[in-house]
């Protein structure tokens, strides 16, 4: 975006040479040298007949001198008079060439401003990687540049690309040493940090935790204001129970959102329950997790069926002796990217194991997150051993991959320990 207003400056600076510099070189007709010059050859024919005449007879000295006299003061006159015409001329081109030096940049930034889109040649805007690249399938296109990068190792692009491509193909790992390499060669650009923590994330079994939270930091001191870095610092400090650092960063994300968006709803809804369990932190009463609306919502948020899910939950043999018949068990959707608010969630106990589950629209926190809004969810599975549904050290957690709303028969094992 900055070398755009450097380019577009340019381009304003070189319309303004075109116009301003002629403008300004050009000079109102003025013959006051010509004139001059006529002025002084008919003086001279004058003082030469006088001379003349004077030879002839014709004029007496007396007369001779009083007449050259006459000519010479007349000839002072006349040039004093032109030469303060001159003086007093004014050139309204170079008038004309200021106000358009002042009119035009003013002008121009204006229009692009009202008609024009600021974002339109960002590199973010530039290099979004659908299913199709040039007439391509997405793995014909990753085929392609990888041989591209294998040419040209420093071809950002290529790179960028790249790692958009395998990040869509939920190759991960790859997409992260992708990003590495490339944030070697860009090491300025926020959206480019903040899209390698969310790939790295990925890897990391959907946490942001750790080195992710690393690049986000990097993203957030190259652009303050950058929405997707904001976004995830938030899920970030939500993950680690930092609500009030979760808040921070959303509600300054919510300012550079439209009001009425599909986002700043989400975010919102997010806002919510961070405050709700910074409530319960500090021992407030708080509404249970599974229970939170927002103020207004209809009690019950109709499921239609055809974005449920259901399947199993197993524990780990390993973890069998970390966990206690009466722990809380949370079993939970949430969006693959985004805001780690739970779309639908139910709760159990360990001595329920192996549990037959099923998530849908009907079990959503809030009417704005529901599992049928979102293209890709995660179901998560976790052995709360204080009850709280918030990730704690010491719970046992299990992840599906990413799904579709509507899959059934998943399988989610609780192997990992927080």
């Amino acid at each position: 975006m900055t070398l755009f207003w450097v380019i577009s400056t340019l381009f304003i600076l070189l319309a303004l040479l075109f116009v301003t510099l002629p403008l300004w070189r050009a000079s109102t007709k003025n013959n006051t040298v010509e004139r001059d010059a006529a002025n002084v050859a008919i003086f001279r024919d004058q003082i030469a007949e006088m001379e003349t005449d004077l030879k002839n007879g014709l004029l007496t000295a007396e007369f001779h001198e009083q007449g050259k006299q006459e000519l010479q003061s007349r000839m002072l006159d006349e040039v004093k008079v032109e030469a303060g015409e001159n003086r007093i001329t004014s050139n309204p081109l170079k008038t004309l060439a200021i106000i358009l030096a002042i009119a035009m940049p003013l002008a121009s930034v204006g229009l692009y401003w009202k008609v024009g889109n600021i974002y339109a040649l960002s590199p973010e805007a530039g290099m979004n990687v659908s299913g199709d690249f040039g007439g391509k399938s997405l793995p014909e296109a990753i085929r392609v540049l990888k041989e591209k990068v294998a040419t040209n190792p420093n071809d950002a692009e290529s790179l960028l690309l790249l790692a958009r491509s395998l990040t869509e193909m939920e190759n991960f790992s790859e997409a992260v040493n992708v990003y590495e390499k490339l944030t070697k060669l860009v090491t300025d650009e926020a959206w480019i940090w903040a899209d390698y923590a969310d790939a790295l994330a990925m890897v990391h079994g959907q946490r942001l935790a750790g080195p992710p939270t690393k690049l986000i930091e990097k993203a957030l001191a190259l652009d303050a204001n950058h929405p997707k870095s904001l976004a995830l610092a938030g899920s970030a400090a939500m993950e680690r129970g930092d609500y009030p650092a979760a808040i921070q960063h959303w509600e300054k994300l919510l300012k550079s959102l439209p009001s009425d968006s599909e986002d700043a709803k989400m975010i919102n809804d997010g806002l919510r329950q961070a405050r709700d369990f910074m409530a319960q932190a500090n021992g407030k009463p708080s509404r249970p997790m599974e229970t939170i609306v927002p103020e207004g919502a209809p009690d019950q948020v109709v499921s239609t069926g055809k974005e449920r899910i259901t399947g199993i939950v197993t524990l780990s043999p390993a973890l069998k002796s970390k966990a206690n018949p009466d722990d809380t068990v949370f079993i939970l959707a949430r969006a693959a990217q985004g805001p780690k608010m739970p779309l639908a969630i139910i709760r159990q106990q360990v001595k329920d194991l192996p549990i037959h589950f099923t998530l849908d629209d009907s079990m959503a926190m809030a009417p704005q997150m529901k599992l049928s809004h979102f293209d890709q969810v995660i179901v998560v599975a976790r052995v709360s051993k204080s009850g709280n549904a918030m990730p704690e050290a010491g719970d046992l957690e299990g992840l599906s991959a990413q799904i579709q709303p509507g899959t059934q028969g998943i399988k989610v094992s609780i192997d990992s320990v927080k």
